[in-house]
């Protein structure tokens, strides 16, 4: 397994790490992800150490706390071999105190989290979505003191606009406060917004990112296509409305051109579809899920191989879309395309 450094932070990260949303499996939404218990759960975590995958991420709102849970028992004796991410901010309630980051409701959600992982201490603890009611300072302030008591090991955000990440870092160089390390985003073949806006400031910040969904929802598996539509079974039935809009043409489009790739590679649409990932600039880890232990096992095979320069280039430009305003003319037109060279 190769390791990357985690941002600018001084933790290093599996390349592949293992999001426990199917743990526990309560809700409409988190039981189509998956049902694992602790047994299953235990199983699936022995093979990720074995491969060298020792981050595992998780939420608070994950089966309204039941993904900790499990994650914490499944863990139990060997908190040592394991890096733990989890996520607050999301309503866990009605009330108002069950949502947000305001000072009293972050260390009440991190104390509640600490309690179902039978941990003391937090590796990375991401904000799970940005809190318009909640001034900065109050939020960075609390940061701190969370991790000038050991609680949080380093910090980061989930979901965030560039403009209010932005803030937090310079809020926190300018006071001394913990910097976000990480920003866990949305980012696949059918799905590249992250790299009009939050790309370069990631670049240029030192934020780490950590994927989440890098199968595009589901719709990467290679069983999805042209005259393929989504299986009976499928969870996208069931979770579709909470997933990012993609359009057919496109998506046929992209897993077209995967396909070809894969054909040459001996390897799968969704390894192949991870692989292109980890090529990427500013990824710190790719965040897989499985329901299963084949599931694990083939999202596994994504590393250890890489992409040829022309099969990166064909999978550009089959994903590619313009970017939404003010990007597009940077895009368009030579001039601009000097004043701001790409990434990638």
């Amino acid at each position: 397994m190769e390791y990357r450094q985690l941002g600018s932070s001084g933790l290093r990260v599996p390349a592949l790490s293992f999001g426990t949303g199917t743990f526990g499996g309560k809700g409409p939404l988190f039981s189509a992800w998956g049902t694992s218990d602790v047994k299953e759960a235990r199983r699936l975590i022995d093979i990720c150490l074995d491969a060298g995958v020792n981050l595992f991420d998780t939420a608070d709102v994950y089966s309204n706390g039941a993904s900790e849970e499990v994650l914490g028992e499944a863990i139990r004796g060997r908190r040592d071999e394991v890096l733990i991410s989890t996520k607050t901010g999301l309503p866990m309630g009605d009330g108002p105190a069950d949502w947000g980051v305001s000072r009293s409701r972050l260390i009440a959600a991190v104390e509640a989290s600490l309690t179902r992982l039978g941990t003391d201490y937090i590796d990375v603890l991401q904000l799970h979505a940005f809190d318009a009611h909640t001034p900065v300072e109050e939020l960075l302030a609390t940061l701190d003191t969370l991790v000038a008591q050991g609680k949080l090991r380093h910090v980061g955000v989930s979901n965030y606009p560039g403009w209010q990440l932005m803030k937090a870092l310079a809020a926190a160089d300018q006071c001394g406060w913990p910097r976000f390390a990480a920003h866990q985003v949305y980012y696949s073949l059918i799905g590249r917004a992250y790299e009009a806006d939050l790309m370069p400031l990631a670049a240029d910040q030192g934020v780490g990112a950590l994927v989440w969904s890098p199968l595009g929802w589901g719709r990467l598996t290679g069983k999805i296509g042209r005259n393929r539509p989504v299986p009976e079974g499928s969870r996208l039935h069931d979770t579709e409305q909470f997933a990012p809009p993609v359009d057919d043409e496109h998506l046929y489009r992209v897993v077209d051109a995967i396909e070809v790739v894969a054909e040459e590679t001996g390897k799968t649409v969704p390894q192949v579809a991870i692989n292109w990932l980890l090529q990427r600039p500013t990824v710190s880890s790719v965040i897989i899920g499985a329901r299963n232990e084949e599931q694990l096992r083939q999202n596994l095979g994504a590393v250890g191989w890489s992409l040829t320069a022309e099969q990166v280039a064909a999978l550009d430009a089959a994903s590619d879309v313009l970017p939404p305003y003010p990007h597009t003319p940077y895009r368009q037109q030579e001039g601009f395309a000097r004043l701001n060279p790409p990434l990638v």
